[in-house]
């Protein structure tokens, strides 16, 4: 839960550093790669960077022997700081600016993602050097998101989207898809891979030879219910790709999955109120920091008072969680049933990789949770910022 770190070594760090503190280990981002790729032996696991573009969990993967997904020019820019190879990236976004595909061109990638003509005239200029996936849509309402809303083609259109980019000279290898985020049923990547086979047939039949199959992300991670273990949900996936796909190069595309149980969140609460006969707790992060993910992720998170994991014995009342800013919106949980605490007390939320620090804001000018990196549960030599944009993310190496 806390990464290795005991209670003890938590406090020492809130107090060395102060709060709100995100813990990253990268050995919990290679332990959930190793995982991924154990349960699915035949395809290519490209770690997604935007839940988490810090500089080093994409170096410790990079060693692992990872591949990645690209999806903007900054995380084209971190790659190439950080000296990943460029035949071990993708670029899977499908809407692209001209300068964007450049910058990708120019880094060494040259695996593209469309779902629409528009997109190929784009791309036209540039027809000799990529290569195309085209990506299908398969909506998922059940999926925490539904990632096919704003991206890919309905699969009744592919065959021709696909007919036009290889009457046009694209080299046109295979197809992608995304189910959703956090797909808590495996028949969802069963079904689409079912369909994308029979693409595969029809799109022969057509004289058009595809050879990649991107069955993009969406493995579930535990934040407050338990999911399948990663084995267990990849076997259907694993069997339906050896039956439909035996000799396809295979992808995929984990950014929660390995990034979300590599931080943990240690805050503070700096004041608490009696309303309604409820008691509202105040931590120095929220909606607008590390919590961001409730309002762009819907995700939702453990709050874990940390003298309950040094065994103090506290009356426990129904409460509500807030954030420093002054805004409303700014509401943690409601109605949670917590230990009593009082200022100054820690507050840790396991679980806190993904789309957290990526999509905290500067609202209120409140600072964002400083991440310290761990090493074997202790603190490394040297803490590096919480990552910004990709463009202006500092690099660790230049720290030490």
């Amino acid at each position: 839960m806390l990464l290795g770190a005991d209670p003890a070594t938590v406090r020492d760090l809130a107090a060395g550093h102060g709060t709100p503190l995100l813990l990253l280990s990268t050995q919990v981002a290679r332990r959930q790669y190793r995982a991924l790729t154990h349960a699915l032996p035949r395809v290519d696991v490209h770690y997604s960077m935007k839940p988490l573009p810090h500089p080093a969990v994409v170096r410790a993967l990079r060693d692992e022997g990872a591949a990645f997904d690209l999806a903007s020019a900054g995380e084209v820019d971190l790659a190439r700081v950080l000296e990943v190879d460029p035949q071990r990236c993708i670029h899977t976004h499908p809407i692209k600016r001209d300068r964007d595909i450049r910058h990708a061109l120019d880094f060494g990638c040259r695996t593209f993602v469309f779902d629409n003509p528009y997109e190929l005239a784009k791309l036209e200029p540039y027809k000799r050097e990529v290569e195309l996936l085209l990506r299908i849509s398969f909506p998922n309402p059940q999926a925490q998101c539904d990632l096919s809303l704003k991206y890919g083609v309905a699969a009744g259109d592919a065959l021709s989207l696909l007919g036009k980019a290889a009457d046009a000279g694209f080299a046109v290898r295979g197809l992608s898809f995304h189910v959703g985020s956090q797909v808590a049923d495996p028949g969802r990547f069963v079904a689409a891979i079912a369909a994308c086979g029979r693409l595969f047939d029809l799109a022969e039949l057509d004289g058009i030879a595809l050879d990649t199959l991107d069955i993009g992300g969406g493995f579930p991670v535990p934040y407050v219910e338990p999911v399948s273990g990663i084995a267990e949900f990849c076997a259907p996936i694993a069997a339906a790709l050896e039956k439909q796909f035996p000799h396809a190069r295979l992808i995929a595309e984990p950014g929660r999955f390995v990034s979300a149980p590599a931080m943990t969140l240690v805050s503070s609460v700096i004041g608490k109120a009696e309303r309604q006969g409820c008691v509202w707790y105040y931590l120095d992060d929220g909606l607008y920091g590390s919590y961001s993910g409730k309002l762009f992720d819907r995700a939702d998170y453990r709050l874990i008072p940390l003298a309950d994991l040094e065994g103090a014995a506290r009356p426990k009342r129904h409460s509500v969680v807030a954030g420093p800013t002054c805004d409303s919106i700014d509401v943690i949980c409601e109605g949670r049933l917590l230990a009593e605490m009082e200022s100054d007390d820690l507050v840790v939320s396991p679980m806190m990789g993904a789309y957290t620090a990526a999509s905290a804001t500067d609202f209120h000018l409140f600072r964002r949770a400083k991440v310290v990196e761990l090493v074997s549960g202790e603190e490394a030599l040297a803490a590096s910022s919480a990552p910004s944009p990709p463009r202006r993310i500092p690099d660790p190496v230049a720290a030490r």
